[in-house]
């Protein structure tokens, strides 16, 4: 038997593995397992080019639970290790990093990823138990070999009679760790990490019907027919599914493996995703994976399930910030690349050149799928708009070479139901929306109920008016103002809609100077100025009397300050201010101005103003309890 200390040279490193690592001590498992895998696929390397002289096999990985002994089993039946290797690389190569992460780590516990990126996997088995055993026999014709460590630098190496080949890992867990003899905790330890481990993982058994018997009819006296019960047979429990749909090349996929696999992935979703991109990349890195689009809302805060990150099938984290480009973290599905560090901190990543590369190839994929679906098949895209436009049109804001890509493929709906591409859009409109100054107006609405009369007032001239209802549309039209030439996006009740696009022909006012005048101090006596700015415009004689807008730049800023960024705080702070529009051609208004008595006179423009409020959803309370009264009492 041999007797030696650890490669260490302090001897508090257990204490320090216990104490940085504690927030996140379940991943032992995933570590013990993860070795356990590398361990069965570099046997199965070593047979393929023959150096290794023994039959490969079905090789498996066991988890078992001893509760009454406080004892948890990882065993393997991979290539093992010979008492040489042991010392080598349990006692020397695991703690090459140690003294760095010492120093690196003993005044701060901020970062959890030290185990993996310092060797230290294997260590990791020590937050939870206070003795650890390594039973392991090499597929080279030598002695098994028995390792044992109580938590100090010092362990003890012997020979050992394991016959079979691979590594069993016994750990002692420690008092106050007894979760980790749970089954349930245990199996949901191995669902969360383990589910897609390219090695088949037993745990326990279970009993299902007999493939192999085909329950017989029963007749009885009566001629009544009834089948005999299902034979069963017990069978090991395999908790993962070693070969997962981004594991395989897309020709071997139909539309119902995506399914499945989402199902997979996602058991409680019940939706089905709207389309997927599968990622298959092996130059400048390595990267496989699947990602949904599920249907999405307004709400950019909803996100129950979030995209998962793998290395070689072993689950890291489903915070993806970072390696992911945040406006597809709204998505759903698998990446998984051997190029990501499987346990170094974000910030770590988000520096990672590699991970940088990765995140820019992931946009460009979505792109070029969205505009495949986009080309191959119109009709469908359009119909799925509505529940994708929210993760395109961030895309678009937030990642340059996205927003570029964006013009093959983003959609400009109308309140009718139209669909323009914006070059489309653009040639539609060109004629008809360009105002005297050369510039193109887009006009659009939020809200159709809303903002009816409005639309109504933009197409009975002919024009396009889209609907742009999405949380960030004022950041996007923003964005878009300053990326196309000369022209600019306006609210259909942002003003009158010869003001919106004014064009050289003017509409002469039935009034002359005098009476202009006497109506205009007649309504800033009336109508509270610091609510409303009154404008008195001369339209059409059909058009509102008095109709009410918000200022296009004040609304926007406002909007965008609600959604994060676009101005100041300033506008998020100042009260909302309307304009009044007052059609002088109308006849209403020449009646106000003429009518004798001020009672009279006030009574019209009250109830002409709580009309055009009321319109815009701006009457509300006590004013708009009086209101109806008032207008009940004038019906009488």
């Amino acid at each position: 038997m041999t007797k030696g200390s650890i490669n260490v040279s302090v001897e508090n490193i257990f204490p320090l593995i216990k104490k940085f690592l504690y927030s996140d001590h379940e991943i032992f498992l995933r570590e013990l397992i993860s070795n356990a895998t590398d361990a069965t696929l570099k046997l199965k390397h070593l047979t393929n080019i023959g150096e290794a002289k023994v039959e490969y096999g079905t090789p498996q990985i066991e988890i078992k639970i001893d509760k009454d002994a406080k004892k948890l089993h990882i065993i393997d039946q991979g290539l093992g290790m010979t008492a040489e290797e042991v010392e080598k690389y349990i006692n020397q190569v695991a703690f090459s990093g140690a003294e760095e992460f010492l120093d690196k780590y003993k005044d701060s516990a901020k970062d959890s990823g030290i185990i993996g990126h310092f060797g230290l996997g294997f260590y990791s088995a020590f937050m939870v138990a206070d003795k650890v055993e390594i039973i392991t026999k090499s597929f080279k014709d030598e002695p098994a070999a028995h390792w044992t460590c109580d938590g100090s630098p010092e362990f003890t190496l012997e020979p050992n009679d394991k016959a079979e080949r691979g590594t069993e890992i016994i750990l002692h867990i420690s008092e106050g760790e007894e979760e980790f003899l749970e089954e349930s905790r245990i199996r949901e330890l191995l669902t969360k990490y383990n589910k897609f481990m390219p090695v088949p993982i037993k745990f326990g058994t279970k009993e299902i019907n007999d493939p192999e018997h085909e329950p017989a009819t029963i007749t009885d006296d009566e001629g009544k027919e009834t089948k005999e019960p299902h034979r069963k047979i017990t069978v090991d429990d395999i908790i993962n599914n070693p070969n997962p749909a981004w594991t395989k090349q897309p020709s071997e996929l139909e539309d119902e493996d995506y399914s499945n696999f989402y199902r997979e992935l996602y058991p409680m979703q019940f939706e089905e995703p709207l389309f997927n991109i599968h990622l298959n990349v092996d130059y400048p890195f390595n990267l496989t994976g699947i990602l949904y689009f599920p249907k999405m809302t307004n709400d950019l805060n909803v996100q129950k399930d979030r995209i998962q990150l793998y290395q070689n099938q072993v689950f890291v984290t489903d915070n993806v910030e970072g390696i992911v480009p945040e406006f597809l973290t709204m998505l759903r599905g698998v990446i998984d690349s051997p190029d990501i560090p499987l346990n170094v901190s974000r910030s770590y990543l988000q520096a990672d050149g590699a991970v940088k590369k990765i995140s820019s190839y992931i946009t460009r994929k979505v792109a070029d799928k969205l505009k495949s679906l986009f080309n191959n098949n119109r009709e469908d895209f359009e119909a799925k708009w509505n529940d994708i436009k929210v993760v395109i049109e961030y895309g678009m804001l937030s990642e340059e070479k996205f927003f570029e890509k964006a013009d093959a493929f983003a959609l400009y709906p109308t309140v009718d139901e139209k669909y323009f591409t914006y070059e489309e859009l653009y040639n539609k409109i060109k004629a008809n929306q360009t105002d005297k100054d050369d510039k193109l107006v887009i006009l659009y609405a939020s809200d159709k109920d809303e903002q009816h009369s409005y639309i109504e007032a933009a197409k009975a001239k002919g024009y396009e008016v889209l609907l742009l209802d999405s949380p960030i549309v004022s950041h996007l039209i923003q964005k878009l103002e300053t990326s196309k030439e000369n022209i600019s996006f306006a609210r259909v009740d942002g003003d009158h809609i010869n003001n919106l696009i004014k064009k050289d022909d003017t509409t002469i006012s039935k009034l002359d100077e005098d009476q202009t005048k006497a109506l205009d101090e007649l309504l800033k006596e009336l109508i509270p100025s610091e609510k409303f700015t009154v404008q008195l415009e001369a339209m059409d004689s059909d058009a509102s009397p008095f109709i009410i807008t918000q200022p296009e730049f004040m609304r926007r800023m406002k909007e965008m300050q609600a959604t994060g960024g676009g101005g100041m705080n300033m506008f998020g702070n100042m009260p909302e201010m309307y304009n009044l529009v007052v059609n002088t051609n109308h006849e209403l208004v020449s009646e106000i101005l003429n009518t004798k008595t001020k009672k009279k006179q006030e009574r019209l423009i009250n109830q002409s103003l709580d009309l055009a409020r009321l319109s815009q959803g701006l009457l509300k309370g006590e004013e708009l309890t009086n209101f109806i009264k008032r207008s009940y009492d004038m019906i009488k």
